[in-house]
């Protein structure tokens, strides 16, 4: 390897150090503690180092968001692929939006600024639109009984939506219902939703 490619490495290797070490910073003690000083002390640098890579805490935030929105789409998409019927697709991928934000509290919790500010600059991310377009396919080809137009599918995915990331939220704020009566109502209005598409 030369050593151009052997620097680039050792940068690659110091960003990925970055961002993991103010992941862990949010898990230990929440996102208000994430600063600049802590990320060096974890990673055993100087503060002016992570300036070299990203110019300040928000660039840091910016790029966990673009991860967190990288890592639900897989998700998302892999869910869809896992069942054959439309409705049964739209379902799964709705649980496994779910179940991101329960296994991935944090980019959650940054994704979509519950307990913290989110990034404005998230709205203009293909990643964010990525996983937006995957729910709006997937309604759409359940709206083949009625004419199909962006108001249409936009009223379907923001009452899928408001529901379920009012219930996450609910739950990531304080503790709501316990596991069981959550998966219940979280089916159940999924599958309600459904059913009016479909009528």
């Amino acid at each position: 390897m030369g050593s151009k490619e052997r620097i680039q490495r050792q940068k690659d290797d110091t960003r990925k150090s970055i961002l993991a070490a103010a992941l862990q910073i949010v898990k230990q003690e929440g996102w208000a503690a994430l600063s600049m000083r802590k990320i060096a002390d974890v990673i055993e640098y100087t503060a002016p180092i992570i300036y070299e890579y990203f110019p300040n805490k928000e660039g840091i935030l910016l790029e966990l968001t673009r991860q967190g929105y990288i890592n639900l789409g897989i998700k998302v998409k892999a869910a869809r692929d896992s069942k054959t019927s439309a409705e049964d697709q739209l379902e799964a991928m709705w649980l496994a939006y779910w179940d991101f934000a329960f296994e991935e509290k944090e980019f959650y919790q940054l994704m979509y600024g519950v307990q913290v500010n989110c990034c404005e600059l998230y709205k203009k991310m293909p990643e964010a639109e990525y996983t937006t377009d995957l729910f709006y396919d997937a309604i759409e080809i359940l709206l083949t009984k009625q004419p199909v137009s962006e108001d249409t599918s936009c009223l379907k995915y923001y009452t899928f939506w408001s529901l379920i990331h009012g219930l996450i939220s609910i739950n990531l704020v304080q503790k709501g219902a316990n596991d069981e009566i959550n998966q219940e109502i979280l089916r159940s209005a999924i599958k309600a939703i459904i059913k009016t598409i479909n009528d």
